[in-house]
């Protein structure tokens, strides 16, 4: 049976039409407005184009969000409008299809364990870095969600007491030092310092200083960039002390780089391994971190949520 898959960050909404092998057929995509009503058209817009080519059973949604085990409610969204919503059962009510949510990472795993990455791993941690950062945490197959079903939300954990305020309501989140906005971040604020070079991203922020985006700074680094090759310097910084940490709790057999900036894993990933290695209890005394890149990138979590539609439907 095919179903849609449908990926809610905090700046893009896709849609994506799934078979049973994990291959999307088509897509459909359209920006994250702010507003819950906003939203729910918009999930709603991407979903009924491809309802106008495609004959579906169900439809499943991936959030960047804590999920309730019942996977009807959105219990909170540090990036979205949701507070105690019961997303599942509106957007069902307007489309007249079953509908399923799951954490926008924990989709993301499930497709790279039966389709990708993570298939035949044990323990295995898929960690989504876009607008944020997300995480799953899998055993034997079986997603670990915690008592509430919120975990494992690595993103927020404080790696920097009074830094960078996050929209969870912290500061000092992983996120906000590792992921595609912390990368702007980090950017703007290498530009800001008295005597920075930086030929490409200072063109750009002249012209218009909302061009400084996560793709921008990779792009630029890509080119040599001084300014956005130091910003991935940083981030590979903050990427090897939160794997650090990851390895020293969960040890797992494997770390599966997804979402958006995993696209850019060639800029960062060799010096964020290097400097894991000195950062890790026991290095040395330990089998060495398997990390690599997730085989479906952007598209797991539109994978992953129709996969979970359509043994829910």
């Amino acid at each position: 049976m095919r179903t849609i898959g449908v990926d809610v960050g905090g700046t893009s909404v896709r849609a994506g039409v799934v078979d049973e092998h994990g291959t999307v057929l088509d897509t459909a995509r359209g920006t994250t407005p702010p507003g819950e009503a906003a939203l729910e058209d918009a999930i709603c817009a991407v979903v009924s184009e491809l309802l106008g080519r495609h004959r579906v059973g169900a439809v499943g949604l991936a959030v960047a969000g804590f999920i309730a085990n019942d996977r009807r409610t959105v219990l909170f969204a540090p990036h979205l409008a949701w507070r105690s919503a019961p997303v599942a059962d509106r957007i069902a009510a307007r489309l007249g299809l079953p509908v399923v949510l799951e954490h926008d990472a924990n989709a993301a795993g499930l497709a790279e364990h039966r389709f990708g990455a993570l298939r035949g791993v044990g323990v295995g941690l898929l960690l989504a870095l876009g607008t944020g950062i997300g995480a799953a945490l899998l055993v034997d197959g079986e997603l670990y969600r915690g008592a509430h079903g919120v975990a494992p939300e690595l993103g927020h954990l404080c790696l920097v007491p009074g830094g960078r305020p996050c929209e969870c309501g912290k500061s000092g989140c992983w996120e906000r030092y590792c992921s595609g906005t912390a990368l702007a971040a980090t950017a703007t604020d290498l530009l800001a310092r008295a005597g920075t070079h930086s030929p490409i991203l200072s063109r750009e922020a002249a012209r218009d200083p909302g061009a400084i985006t996560g793709r921008a700074v990779a792009a630029a680094a890509r080119e040599g960039d001084p300014v956005a090759t130091a910003a991935m310097s940083d981030l590979a910084g903050w990427l090897a002390t939160g794997l650090s940490l990851i390895a020293d709790v969960y040890d797992p057999e494997l770390v599966v780089l997804g979402g958006g900036l995993s696209e850019s894993a060639p800029l960062f990933l060799d010096e964020a391994r290097d400097r894991y290695h000195h950062l890790i209890t026991g290095t040395g005394h330990r089998p060495p971190l398997r990390l690599r890149t997730a085989h479906h990138a952007d598209d797991a979590g539109l994978i992953g949520a129709a996969t979970l539609a359509a043994t829910h439907s």
